[in-house]
């Protein structure tokens, strides 16, 4: 099976972006430490501070289809319920 990466960016509604930034930390730990992940980054971006840029990598798209399914169900899906999300994906 092939790799699968994802890039993008999510946009962030200010009233939100306390708790998703708080939450971020946590999300990310998680998610690097998934069978399957390769590397995965989200970074506020330098010139809008609502935006952050979004970029991972999973071996193959079992492993990125755990870990869209482990993220809907976790606490980032729901504190992210209001994110806009502008990703295209490579398999």
């Amino acid at each position: 099976m092939s790799k699968v990466t994802l890039k993008g960016f999510i946009l962030v509604p200010e009233s939100d972006l306390k708790l998703v930034k708080r939450e971020l930390v946590n999300h990310k730990r998680l998610t690097l430490e998934e069978s399957g992940c390769i590397t995965f980054s989200v970074t506020q971006n330098s010139e809008n501070f609502l935006r952050f840029d979004v970029y991972e990598e999973f071996k193959d798209k079992a492993s990125f289809d755990q870990h869209q399914k482990r993220v809907k169900s976790s606490h980032w899906g729901k504190v992210t319920v209001n994110v806009e999300r502008h990703y295209e994906i490579f398999e």
